[in-house]
């Protein structure tokens, strides 16, 4: 039964949610109920019968001898299963079970069993092991495996006491239901814990902390079940895929089927009912469930009849005919429960939704026989990536693994509460606050990515029905950004003139709401005045870009064009330089609240503001807490080394360092000196109150920007749906709004297309080497003379040029509204890299979107 069906239950199961997040926010052992583990569950064998009785295949887990069946024990899991190093070998009784712990234990061998000590004596007396372990099932193909049943005399019992099948829990998911929720009548029985296995999940070390969890979740997020990038997570089941087509959009590719982002998508043209997409299937594969990802806000690019083939060579029998809910915005199965092998699965395309020509699918995963879902694998925790991770270097890797174990049990239960737990677009009474504690927990979520889809979906806009055309002289915006104090209205910047240009002319005209369709995605036409562009999106993208240049400058040298943000004390220094923070003299909160929906609409988009903003402030406009001294350090490194310092200094030290100098005052971000109590400009800090005065500056500058990113986030919350930001962490809203800033050549190979040429050609292979020269600031400039836009991702196309013959003078020209890239034949990979790295930070203006013939 679902929450949603149940209120007691649903009751329940947050009242364990609270309790685990408070459990996880003081660093105590989780509740038992989370942590339940069967004392007893009871197996039979499930023989290969692939295997013979002295295949090598078998020999791991159970064998044959003489017709017996022999199970091998081995003292703990994670020695090499092989016979010579099994503690001893047991024998069940033909139609009987095994009876073991319900313990597991998952390796790179494969999922291992606890059996105990007074178990094993069930089988043999005298064994000096207090307790053992079973390789239930390999990691590898075939053998014979331990399959988990009833146990025969338990339910013969139950049947003759109750007249049916009275089964205890011992599911933990069950346990959580019956310790938590309001029971009317008896109390639900719960089968006997495993007492050491239940500790072994609760353990907490004693310098264990909620920093460490998220630090093991993101551990988890960024290097568990990572998949090759041609097959993803059906790699197990296919050796290739083949399409009918792919569109142009380098971001439409194969690939996206298996990249498990619900984001991307395979896209394919064409006439209606010739899409298809062929599996070429790995020997002895049974497919249980194949599933296709789908969305409704495709709008006619989603399919709306599939039919699924199978067979060997062109001899292909129909096997499914599916119609698609036109409202699906997520997974629908078009083939299950197959008894046979098939060597080539094609699922066809037969009809989109409302006659559409063209189609999305975008995810495909199978669930197969020959695929054995074991679960976490403890192996991975002793990864060398852990060095990224100090706070996790030094926890023994089986203590990783167990506490990984139950944070996935947390992310089930929250899962199956998160629908209930996020405010809707339409109905909000607030959010769920403990969600905001454990917001990066959620990057673990399998449900959040169609809440999220959904969630947009819902409160999306219709286009508006003409698009603003805007008159932009870029040229008067360059010589304000030269010399702003000339200025200081900034009445000539790009930001101000795209602004008052979208103002509505009259009062019948609307303003724009930026909740369009994903599909709308160019918000404004640009005219930039004296300069040769029809714009077709590439203007627009320079808009964009001119706009996050003017608001975050990239270089550190020049002088702040606007004043909606101020540069932090960090500039030029460390891993946090560059950044900005809202300024906090700045009043103009009308147009940072706009800044807000343009970030809005980045989110929901796919064009990028590029804003070099710490996570300081993107916590904010989440509703994560900050942390001094783990998010102001990226604002003033300086100051957070002297406020520490100085709260471990002894009197002698801080009256020879500050004496009578001193005082309850502190500096902003924007240079202005204010007051930490009234008249503190004039009253020295005694070294007795210093902690109070270091509390005071810590508060003041954590909450010094507190009125304009409420702005901010104001203009956000028009855009984007409260349950959105409740549902991304910081770091995701970053990304969304910001793009990738690390821009790698590998990454540009991938989204790079070619026409009338070949990746062989010379050119194309100076480009590369040219790129690999180039720093990330210098493909960052190279991808915005390309395509308009400054961060990944970005389709990019490349054409030869059209002079053809040899050259040293040429420079290499773009057309930003197809994001196409016009290549010159140099005589060398040197000559390339000057002339690209010239024009990426000279040559913006250089574009062929207007025809020289053109007035």
């Amino acid at each position: 039964m679902s929450p949603g069906e149940n209120p007691h239950l649903l009751l329940g199961r947050i009242r364990c949610l609270n309790r685990c997040i408070e459990c996880f926010r003081r660093g105590e052992a989780l509740p038992e109920s989370l942590c339940f583990v069967p004392k007893e569950v009871c197996y039979k064998i499930c023989k290969d019968s692939s295997a013979g009785s002295g295949s090598s295949s078998s020999s791991a887990s159970c064998g044959n001898s003489g017709g017996k069946t022999l199970v091998p024990v081995w003292d703990h899991p994670n020695q090499p299963p092989n016979r010579k190093t099994a503690k001893c070998t047991i024998e069940p009784k033909k139609g009987t079970c095994i009876r073991t712990s319900g313990e597991e234990y998952y390796n790179s061998h494969g999922l291992w069993v606890k059996i105990s000590k007074e178990q094993l004596e069930e089988y043999r007396n005298g064994v000096e092991m207090d307790e053992g372990w079973i390789l239930a099932c390999k990691h590898a193909e075939g053998g014979h495996r331990l399959v988990p049943v009833e146990a025969p005399d338990t339910a013969s019992r139950e049947q003759q006491l109750f007249g049916y099948d009275h089964k205890p829990c011992n599911r933990w998911e069950q346990v959580v239901d019956a310790e938590n929720c309001l029971h009317l009548g008896g109390q639900p029985r719960v089968a006997e814990y495993d007492e050491a296995a239940v500790q072994k999940l609760r353990y907490v070390p004693a310098t264990w902390t909620f920093e460490c969890d998220e630090d093991l979740v993101h551990y988890f997020y960024d290097h568990v079940g990572k998949e090759d990038e041609n097959l993803g997570s059906v790699k197990q089941c296919v050796s290739s895929i083949d399409v009918s087509s792919c569109s142009k959009d380098p971001n439409g590719g194969a690939s996206c089927l298996t990249d498990g982002d619900t984001e991307t998508y395979w896209e394919s043209d064409g006439m209606q009912g010739q899409h298809w997409i062929r599996l070429h299937m790995k020997r002895g594969t049974v497919v249980n469930k194949l599933i296709l990802t789908v969305d409704s806000t495709d709008d006619t690019y989603m399919p709306k009849r599939v039919t699924v083939f199978g067979g060997e060579g062109d001899n292909l029998k129909k096997y499914g005919d599916v119609n698609i809910d036109e409202n699906l915005i997520g997974e629908v199965c078009v083939l299950e429960d197959m008894t046979i092998h098939l060597p080539i699965i094609e699922i066809r395309i037969e009809e989109c939704r409302d006659g559409g020509i063209d189609v999305r699918i975008r995810g495909l995963k199978i669930k197969s026989s020959c695929e054995r879902d074991l679960g976490l694998n403890a192996d991975v925790f002793q990864s060398p990536h852990l060095v990224r991770y100090p706070r996790l270097e030094g926890t023994p890797p089986d203590v990783l693994y167990r506490r990984a174990l139950v944070i996935l049990r947390f992310i089930s239960l929250l899962d199956s509460l998160l629908p209930h737990l996020v405010p809707a677009w339409d109905y909000s009474l607030g959010t769920f606050n403990q969600i905001k504690s454990i917001k990066q927990f959620l990057l673990l979520s399998k449900r959040r990515s169609t809440l999220i889809i959904q969630c947009l979906k819902d409160s999306e806009s219709s286009k508006p029905n003409f698009m603003p055309r805007l008159y932009i002289n870029r040229r008067l915006a360059m010589e304000h950004r030269d010399n702003p104090s000339l200025d200081p209205t900034c009445k000539n910047a790009v930001f101000t003139q795209v602004y008052e240009g979208l103002k509505p002319s009259d009062k019948y005209e609307k303003t724009l709401d930026y909740r369009w369709p994903v599909r709308h995605d160019q918000w404004w036409e640009c005219k930039f005045i004296a300069e040769g562009i029809i714009d077709q999106g590439g203007g627009f993208r320079d808009s964009l870009a001119d706009m996050s240049e003017e608001l975050c400058p990239s270089s550190a040298e020049c002088a702040m064009p606007l004043p909606f943000f101020t540069r932090t004390s960090n500039q030029g220094a460390g891993e946090a330089r560059d950044f900005y923070v809202p300024n906090p003299s700045c009043r103009e909160f009308h147009k940072l609240e706009w800044i807000g929906q343009l970030m809005g609409a980045a989110l929901r988009g796919k064009d990028f503001l590029v804003l070099a903003l710490p996570g300081l402030v993107w916590k904010q406009l989440t509703g994560e807490a900050v942390s001094w001294s783990e998010d102001f350090p990226a604002v003033d490194s300086v100051l957070v080394k002297l406020l520490e310092a100085m709260e471990h200094m002894d009197k002698e030290t801080f009256d020879f360092k500050f004496g009578q100098e001193l005082v309850y005052s502190t500096p902003l971000s924007d240079g202005r000196l204010v007051e930490l109590i009234p008249g503190g400009g004039s009253v020295v800090v005694r070294y007795e109150d210093r902690m109070e005065f270091v509390r005071l500056v810590q508060k003041a500058r954590l909450e010094e920007s507190r009125e304009q990113i409420a702005a901010i986030q104001a203009g956000l919350l028009k855009v984007v749906p409260q349950a959105v930001l409740d549902l991304l962490a910081w770091q995701e809203v970053e990304k969304k709004v910001c793009g990738d800033p690390e821009i790698t050549v590998e990454a540009l190979k991938r989204l790079t297309r070619y026409e009338d040429l070949e990746p062989t050609d010379i050119r194309v292979q100076y480009l590369w080497e040219a790129l690999t020269n180039f720093t990330n600031e210098d493909r960052s400039r190279f991808l915005r003379f390309v395509t308009g836009r400054s961060r990944l991702p970005a389709p990019i196309y490349i054409f030869p040029d059209k002079q053809g013959s040899e050259t040293t003078d040429a420079l290499p020209q773009s057309s930003t509204c197809s994001s196409t890239l016009y290549l010159p034949k140099y005589p060398s990979a040197k000559v390339c890299e000057e002339k690209l790295r010239y024009a990426a930070y000279n040559c913006v203006a250089i574009d062929t979107d207007m025809s020289p013939w053109e007035e």
